[in-house]
């Protein structure tokens, strides 16, 4: 039998009755899965292996503990023979070709009517692979394509209207970078009807996106909220309800100072079913870009997150405790002095990541006294993280002067080099 003489089909077996021979892990397991397909499953083998023995007495399917008669393919829709004895297998096949009845000749796959293929399933989606009767082949390509399902590289977006009620998936991009959204993120992305946006995340898988796909702008900058959040969730609810798979596509993490809990908390109050899909949160792995660890050991054992400058008297204003503030750029100033009058020595490090993991990364390192001055005179911008704290002196773009033997980094590391990466470096 050549690939070129199947025509590859799907058969629905729900409520059908089907026949297995053989009682070993083989039989097993084609039993297994004709019972997933809903079939009513009769195993003919004079012994059963313990896989069959326990769907046989958990009364899934019926075992008839003898030798195979011609007789047993009356009435049955599908056969499947796995006796492990070629004569065996070959009369059962020749029973069911006089019967015009489809079998499977797990003996001999050149003289079998039919194949089985390797199955995987991915969310709604069945993939059945033959592979000119290699079933190692077969499985191997089922995996490859099932992965790419999974991680959003093929797409599972449905093409046909459904009755399937509308949703809302609350995704974190993380930092910016295409490669840090998660798997889960990436999938539910591919599957999207409807895409909601900020401006910062994975902005480049927007463009991957089929051109049907509807991208609602909803971004965001610091004072500047041109679609205020009650909108936001007005819209995420609307579409859903239009039966649309609505994924909201934010940066970071939805539940590090996204709104993520209110918008999961409004779409629930109006009976919309929403999946919450963590991301890398900037305010960890922006600094981790320029080599800035937010703990490390014998310089900082905690951190604190904020986003203005009235927050820090709640924090603990010491060098050992990492401060890090996000979209702080137009009110570092303040924010500094905040720090300053509560405490904080006025040469603790200073270090500000703009645009973490994307082309134009930019790193400026200074203290408390002066990263005020330094950021103003190179006109560092939105979107950056600013850390403060003794973690900023592992940072391989930190000055030679910053290096204190305190630390358990054993050797200074080099600025990366990566060509996409300009860095510029500001020291006092």
């Amino acid at each position: 039998m050549a690939i070129q003489d199947i025509y590859p089909t799907a058969l629905r077996l729900l409520g059908r009755p089907v026949l297995v021979v053989g009682g070993g892990p083989v039989a097993a397991r084609r039993a297994k899965g004709l019972l997933d397909a809903g079939a009513r499953v009769t195993v003919v083998a004079p012994l059963a292996c313990p896989a069959l023995n326990g769907l046989a007495d958990a009364g899934l399917l019926t075992w008839e503990p003898r030798t195979y008669r011609p007789a047993d393919v009356d009435g049955v829709w599908f056969v499947q023979t796995a006796t492990g004895n070629p004569a065996v297998d070959a009369q059962v096949g020749a029973d069911a070709e006089a019967q015009r009845i489809w079998c499977v000749n797990a003996s001999d796959h050149e003289a079998s009517a039919a194949w089985t293929p390797a199955v995987a399933v991915v969310d709604d989606v069945k993939i059945a692979v033959n592979a000119g009767g290699d079933p190692r082949r077969a499985m191997a390509v089922r995996d490859a394509v099932a992965t790419a399902l999974e991680t959003g590289d093929l797409p599972l977006r449905r093409r046909r209207t459904t009755t399937t009620a509308g949703s809302v998936a609350l995704v974190g991009g993380g930092p910016g970078d295409t490669g840090l959204i998660t798997v889960r993120g990436r999938r539910l992305l591919g599957q999207a009807d409807v895409v909601v946006a900020d401006r910062l995340g994975p902005r480049e898988l927007l463009r991957e996106l089929a051109p049907d796909v509807r991208v609602i702008e909803v971004g965001k900058t610091p004072g500047h909220h041109p679609v205020p959040q009650a909108e936001i969730n007005r819209i995420l609810v609307d579409e859903a309800l239009q039966g649309h798979r609505v994924v909201r596509l934010k940066g970071g993490d939805p539940y590090v100072l996204g709104r993520g809990g209110e918008e999961a908390e409004f779409c629930r109050q109006h009976g919309v079913e929403v999946e919450v899909v963590s991301g890398v949160t900037s305010a960890i792995s922006v600094p981790a870009a320029a080599g800035i660890p937010v703990t490390h050991r014998g310089l900082a054992k905690g951190f604190s997150v904020v986003t203005g400058h009235e927050e820090l008297s709640e924090v603990p204003a010491r060098a050992d405790h990492t401060v890090i503030l996000l979209m702080g750029v137009g009110q570092l100033r303040d924010s500094t002095a905040a720090l300053g009058r509560a405490g904080l020595p006025a040469g603790t490090p200073v270090g500000i990541v703009e645009n973490g993991y994307l082309p134009n990364q930019r790193v400026t390192i200074g203290t408390l006294g002066t990263i005020a001055d330094q950021a103003e005179a190179a006109g560092v911008a939105n979107p950056a993280v600013i850390v403060i704290g003794d973690v900023v002196r592992v940072s391989p773009f930190a000055p030679s002067h910053f290096k204190t033997a305190d630390y358990s980094t054993t050797s200074p590391n080099a600025p990366r080099t990566a060509r996409t990466t300009q860095t510029r470096v500001l020291t006092p």
